[in-house]
């Protein structure tokens, strides 16, 4: 019996053996196909061209690029929805929109190190901050060794990912059921150049720093966003002390403390959060500036100072001046932090108040869900603000590093606002709708004063609010345009909202709206802080769910759940905050 297990082991050790050479042959034969990509990918060619085919959730593009040498290329896509040809040589980068018959020209030196010269383009182009960074540094090192781990890894995984790869000098193909990208090398003539504008395309001149800074930024942050590292989904949880501000973590939510001038909150934020601040500033105008010039046909930057030179003057000089100094300490460009901060929302979202007869113990419960653009990764950015500004009332914000105005908010007065966007993008003549909240926050101590604010303040665009107080409580839901505004009582009737339900405000939309009437009915005189947070979950709540918040004014009590890269907000746990004493802890920075 012992012999024939001894018999048994080395049989299994043979078979191994076997079994290891195998897959050293078939680790060396795919070292050797990814060797010539590997050149490419690490500048080891510098003349070269590739068609690409990607077929993806159905849909079909083709990409063409050619590169001529370390300062010259041209990139190419072709595909429905945004098709375009970039064209950079060692004096001038043109975007070419087919769809707007549009060239978007920039001349001249290049200023920083964001740069979209091929030489070195792909090391500025794939961050430390993408899942992605640690292959394409194993495939562009152009060393045998390090192709042979990753093709080493690639076969010992590729069950686990259904990724099929196939390679040679000139062909690459990875597969995943009918989703695929193949990849051909092309030989490029020796005449043939980088192409000219085609005739009767107007034409519109930009900086060429600020062109290929943002482009490579929004690529940059894009890729974070599809394919997050680690340093993203669990990011180090420092705090962090400075004058007038202190940065803390309460679970896996940023808390930050502000008090004091406007400058002086400014440079704190700055100095606490510059690696978040330039992750909303790259998705904002990025990620969203890319896809914007593309779609629209217009440099998106040049469409945000033409919205800044409108509302300027209706923003306070003391938010101006926190912006400036954020920036500042931040190492940002004053004028991006600004455009950023008027960047146009458009949410899609829903808003609640309910008290007296509908919750179990008569207290006001406001909830509010923002559905908006977690594909731009603003998640990344998420903090929870408590700021104490001289002088004025404090205020907690769900906000988003580098943002300094308000979309969800309550003050010291246990007043608390949230809003919802409508239509209406270009109006501009007004207040910004989050300075507007803002305002209200630092300078409103009741319901009534706050209606008065917006009544008398000169609007933007399309927006419906819900605005509460816990002091009496009441609530009110809001209709803003630039031309007219409607106050909707508790319990009140609407043609749009339906019948009314007694103490209670509701505002949402489509079938959104119908689930959350269902919902209010169904625990109606029995909701409190579990059933209200419960009113928001899915689908009240969009797949786009960036946050939900809910307020307790009269408890000064603030309940806020994030998004993350796989989760909506409304399918993650709530953090609570004891507001009123983050309020006195705030109040003391204003003092240092």
């Amino acid at each position: 019996m012992r012999a024939g297990k001894i018999w048994l082991v080395m049989l299994a050790a043979v078979l191994m053996a076997g079994l290891s050479r195998a897959r050293a042959d078939e680790t060396a034969e795919l070292t050797r196909k990814l060797m010539p990509w590997a050149q490419l990918l690490s500048g080891g060619v510098e003349r070269f061209g590739v068609d690409a085919t990607v077929q993806f959730d159905r849909q079909t593009a083709q990409v063409q690029l050619r590169r001529w040498d370390a300062q010259t290329m041209a990139v190419e896509l072709k595909q429905d929805q945004f098709p375009f040809r970039l064209i950079r040589t060692a004096g001038r980068t043109v975007l070419v929109l087919p769809a707007h018959r549009t060239a978007i020209v920039a001349e001249g030196d290049v200023g920083g190190v964001d740069t979209l010269a091929p030489g070195g383009l792909m090391d500025r182009l794939i961050g430390p901050d993408t899942m992605v960074q640690p292959y394409f540094q194993l495939l562009s090192g152009n060393s045998e060794a390090m192709i042979s781990l990753l093709a080493g890894e690639y076969l010992s995984k590729r069950q686990k990912l259904g990724v099929a790869l196939e390679a040679d000098a000139d062909h690459l193909l990875l597969s995943r059921g009918q989703d695929k990208v193949e990849i051909r090398r092309v030989e490029l003539g020796m005449d043939e150049q980088p192409g000219e504008i085609p005739q009767g395309y107007s034409i519109q001149k930009v900086d060429r720093t600020e062109m290929e800074t943002l482009i490579v930024r929004g690529v940059r942050r894009g890729l974070e966003v599809l394919a997050p590292s680690m340093t993203l989904k669990n990011p180090a949880r420092k705090p962090a002390k400075v004058a007038h501000g202190e940065l803390r973590w309460v679970e896996d939510q940023r808390l930050i403390l502000l008090g004091g001038t406007p400058e002086q909150i400014g440079t704190a934020q700055g100095q606490l959060i510059p690696v978040e601040m330039k992750k909303c500033r790259d998705s904002v105008l990025g990620i969203v500036g890319v896809a914007s010039t593309l779609n629209e046909g217009r440099w998106f930057l040049d469409s945000l100072r033409d919205a800044w030179g409108r509302l300027e003057k209706h923003i306070p000089a003391d938010e101006i001046a926190e912006m400036d100094a954020a920036a500042d300490a931040a190492g940002m460009d004053r004028e991006q932090m600004r455009l950023a901060n008027v960047f146009p929302e458009l949410f899609h979202c829903s808003g609640f108040a309910v008290m007296g007869k509908a919750t179990v113990d008569g207290k006001l419960y406001h909830g509010r869900v923002l559905d908006y653009m977690t594909m731009i990764g603003l998640q990344d950015a998420a903090v929870t603000f408590v700021v104490s500004p001289s002088g004025r009332h404090t205020f907690i914000s769900a906000g988003y590093a580098g943002f300094m105005g308000v979309v969800s908010g309550m003050n010291d007065q246990q007043v608390s606002l949230g809003e919802m966007g409508g239509r209406g993008e270009g109006n501009w003549d007004g207040v910004p709708m989050a300075t507007l909240m803002r305002r209200a926050l630092e300078e409103c101590s009741t319901l009534e004063q706050v209606k008065h604010l917006w009544s008398s303040s000169p609007r933007t665009c399309e927006y419906y609010y819900v605005f509460s107080d816990g002091k009496i409580p009441d609530a009110v839901g809001v209709a803003a345009t630039p031309e007219k505004i409607e106050f909707i009582e508790k319990g009140a009737s609407h043609p749009e909202l339906g019948p009314g339900i007694a103490d209670t405000v509701l505002m949402s939309a489509s079938d959104r709206l119908q689930t959350l009437r269902n919902r209010v009915m169904e625990g109606y005189g029995k909701l409190d802080a579990a059933g209200a947070m419960g009113l928001m979950a899915r689908p009240v709540a969009m797949k786009s769910n960036l946050h939900d918040v809910l307020f307790v004014p009269q408890d000064g009590v603030v309940y806020i759940a994030n998004a993350d890269h796989e989760r909506p907000a409304a399918d993650r746990g709530y953090v609570k905050y004891d507001f009123m004493q983050l309020a006195r802890e705030s109040k003391m920075l204003d003092n240092q």
